[in-house]
């Protein structure tokens, strides 16, 4: 009779389980899924720039501006990845002092974003895909055969989610030595920190004490797993692939009072990164907002760290 009892009660425990997860599952996707409003201004053209486009593994085209060095002898070539939302004419934004300094400046905007080609049933979240990677590579790739920019060094620098598909193609591309991020987050991360705030509108705190937290980062890769399913996309991992950048000279930068990524995550992406990272947490900055703030010390640490100074 106690086997059966215990049957049972294992029984009752699973069962209760998946209708928990069901639950957390439904109600925490559309926290997952949620766009957050950045309230981003795209830049206009500028005549300085010569138009580019080139083509993705998939053939879509994506389209861009290079900013060459024509008065004076280049330093290497800096890709920027922009944000979600904005376009590649933003990259002035951020890489004013470093096209000032000697850089070329090649910017790109991703795969249904500006003025590149849309992918049919792709709707771009603030979440990192492989097809921002892929678009990251894409423009690698394409630097890479242009005559007029053969040996020169290649370096890559992008902002937000730019940033996370900035380290991811770093991380898969060896002639890229230096990788720089303003804002940068990761998925896996940044859904452990908000399920602590998201936790309390799901389950009631006497639940929620006895459930370990890996419990409850078991039912996050089950969320990530659904939108997958639902949206048919790959989200990209940045903490299995981190590691790879040891070599790497890689420079995080972040916002003290970003509200959106706080600055616990660019500490972890550091952590995970290993000494060759560097990271430096602008006071008063919000997110993709350093340079606003201090702007000359953003683009001389920009200008040092991309100078290999």
């Amino acid at each position: 009779m106690l086997w059966q009892v215990v049957v049972v009660l294992v029984a009752l425990l699973v069962a209760f389980d998946l209708f928990v997860r069901s639950i957390s599952v439904r109600v925490a996707l559309g926290f997952f899924e949620k766009m957050p409003s950045f309230g981003l201004v795209p830049a206009e053209p500028n005549p300085a720039a010569e138009c580019i486009e080139f083509p993705t593994s998939g053939g879509l085209t994506l389209r861009g501006s290079l900013f060459r060095q024509n008065k004076q002898p280049s330093q290497g070539v800096v890709i920027f990845c922009p944000e979600l939302g904005g376009n590649h004419w933003m990259a002035m934004r951020y890489c004013e002092g470093l096209w000032q300094a000697g850089f070329d400046i090649l910017a790109f905007d991703f795969r249904n974003q500006g003025d590149s080609d849309h992918l049919d049933g792709y709707e771009p979240l603030h979440w990192l895909t492989e097809h921002e990677v892929d678009d990251t590579l894409a423009a690698i790739d394409y630097t890479k055969q242009r005559d007029d920019l053969q040996g020169r060094p290649l370096f890559l620098f992008g902002v937000s989610r730019g940033g996370g598909a900035a380290l991811a193609a770093a991380a898969r591309c060896p002639e890229i030595t230096r990788v720089a991020c303003d804002s940068a987050f990761s998925t896996d991360s940044m859904m452990a920190f908000y399920a602590r705030r998201w936790a309390p509108l799901i389950a009631p705190d006497w639940l929620l004490r006895l459930i370990p937290f890996w419990h409850i980062r078991t039912t996050l890769v089950l969320v990530r797993q659904v939108s997958r399913y639902l949206r048919g996309r790959n989200y990209t991992i940045l903490e299995r692939i981190l590691p790879r950048l040891g070599k790497k000279s890689v420079y995080l930068i972040g916002g003290k009072r970003d509200t959106y990524v706080p600055t616990v995550i660019p500490e972890e992406l550091a952590r995970r990164i290993g000494p060759a990272c560097t990271m430096w947490i602008v006071p008063k900055a919000k997110h993709n907002g350093a340079r606003g703030v201090q702007t000359e010390e953003y683009d001389r640490r920009l200008i040092g760290f991309f100078s290999g100074e």
